[in-house]
C-alpha cells in the first residue's frame, strides 16, 4: 500500500507540474504529451493518493509513531487532483494558458514536491 502511495504522489506530482514541466527545453514538448495522454486518467490517482495518504494518515495519529510527510502530501495530491469532482469547480491547473502564474504556479510547484517526496518514499524503509 505504501508503493501505491509513492507511486500517486509521483505520478500525480507529474500531472500537477506539467505547467512548469512543459517550460525545459527539448523535453518540454514531450512532457507535455505524456501528461495528455495520463489526464483522463488524472482522477483514478486522485482518489488512490486520496485513499492511501488517509489510510496512513489515520493509522499514524491513532497508532503512531507520528504523521509523515508522505501521507500529507499524498492528501493534498488526492484533493488537487479531485478538485472539479469534490467542488464542481474547474480546476485551476485545467486552465488553457500558456505559462503557469497564480494558482497554477503553486500547484506546479507543489506538484514538484511530490515527486521528490514520491521517489524519496520509494528508498524509504517501510517498517
Amino acid at each position: 500500500m505504501a508503493l501505491l502511495l509513492d507511486l500517486a504522489n509521483i505520478v500525480g506530482g507529474f500531472l500537477l507540474a506539467v505547467a512548469v514541466l512543459r517550460l525545459l527545453p527539448r523535453v518540454g514538448d514531450d512532457l507535455g504529451r505524456l501528461a495528455g495522454r495520463v489526464a483522463p486518467i488524472a482522477w483514478v490517482v486522485g482518489l488512490v493518493a486520496l485513499v492511501t495518504g488517509g489510510y496512513y494518515l489515520i493509522v499514524h495519529l491513532v497508532s503512531g509513531p507520528r504523521v509523515f510527510h508522505f501521507e500529507v502530501v499524498g492528501v493534498g495530491v488526492g484533493v488537487a487532483l479531485l478538485w472539479d469532482r469534490l467542488t464542481g469547480r474547474p480546476a485551476p491547473r485545467d486552465a488553457q494558458t500558456t505559462g503557469a502564474t497564480g494558482v497554477r504556479l503553486l500547484l506546479a510547484i507543489f506538484g514538484l514536491i511530490a515527486i521528490v517526496v514520491g521517489i524519496q518514499g520509494l528508498f524509504t524503509p517501510d517498517g
